[in-house]
């Protein structure tokens, strides 16, 4: 289970976008946002370097990882 903050966030378009990049990656993986905090959590057997970069290539900066 990862635990991010993902800036730019803001709609349901958002987190559309960044669960289809984290689903690219790993079709299996379960995807939580929660808007407000702009924290997403994914659970994944995927290393998250991978992960973090398809949130980025979509349009939505990582600015912090755990």
């Amino acid at each position: 289970m990862y635990q991010l903050q993902v800036e730019n966030m803001s709609c349901g378009h958002c987190v559309g976008a960044v669960t289809k990049a984290v689903q690219t990656i790993d079709a299996g993986a379960k995807v939580e946002i929660d808007l407000a905090t702009k924290s997403v959590k994914i659970d994944s057997a995927t290393p998250l370097a991978p992960l973090k970069s398809a949130i980025a290539d979509a349009g939505y900066p990582v600015t912090s990882a755990a």
